[in-house]
């Protein structure tokens, strides 16, 4: 697939501010604490679905502190409508007690500390980051890696590849750029049946599929 060139990559980026000015995620959360659960539920799951779960989750659980001590088979109960619900709640109860053990409870805004967190890897802390402190960085999820791609922003066969490679191109706004990519392979350039006809990106499209709307 064709590469973007630099003066497409200039106006890809321009268009993704001017059209997702703002953009946050979708998930809903109050504190550091809560981001860091439904990013970790996230994984292989609609925020949809994660907003379904995490208000009797949280009312349970309010705190590391309280989420350290659960039971595995009660947080089981809880999140059982999420995809690999038996891995996360595990990996939540020892997240959990690691930051009680290490950190008082208080979730470390930190990539190095984060990352060593049960159940957390670069692209669930680069989130975390990004939505509660707008750091200047980078994720890949599906719907960044395929906008990516169709884009001819990255031709890398790996999330963290193109990761590194959207950082290197777009340098800057990166936070905004995150989300804003996010939202449109949710919304707009969709797996199945994007909306290509209403597309703003149509011009920079690189995709050779055909696409039935």
């Amino acid at each position: 697939m064709k590469k973007a060139t630099q003066k497409e990559i200039a106006c890809i980026k321009a268009l993704f501010l001017e059209h997702y000015p703002k953009a946050v995620t979708e998930l809903n959360y109050t504190s550091l604490y809560e981001l860091l659960v439904c990013v970790m539920l996230s994984a292989q799951c609609t925020d949809k679905r994660v907003n379904l779960i995490t208000p009797a989750l949280f009312e349970r659980y309010p705190d590391a502190k309280t989420l350290s001590v659960a039971s595995l088979d009660e947080v089981k109960t809880f999140i059982n409508t999420c995809s690999f619900f038996n891995n996360k709640a595990s990996n939540l109860i020892k997240m959990a007690q690691k930051v009680v053990e290490l950190y008082d409870g208080e979730i470390p805004l930190d990539e190095n500390k984060l990352v060593e967190l049960a159940g957390v890897g670069q692209k669930t802390a680069h989130v975390v980051m990004i939505e509660y402190a707008n750091a200047n960085l980078m994720a890949v999820d599906t719907h960044v890696f395929r906008v990516a791609h169709r884009l001819g922003l990255s031709s890398a066969k790996t999330a963290i590849k193109t990761e590194e490679e959207l950082t290197k191109i777009f340098k800057d706004d990166l936070a905004t750029l995150h989300q804003a990519m996010v939202l449109f392979g949710r919304y707009t350039c969709k797996a199945v049946h994007p909306l290509c006809e209403t597309c703003f990106l149509t011009a920079h499209c690189k995709t050779t599929q055909t696409f039935k709307v």
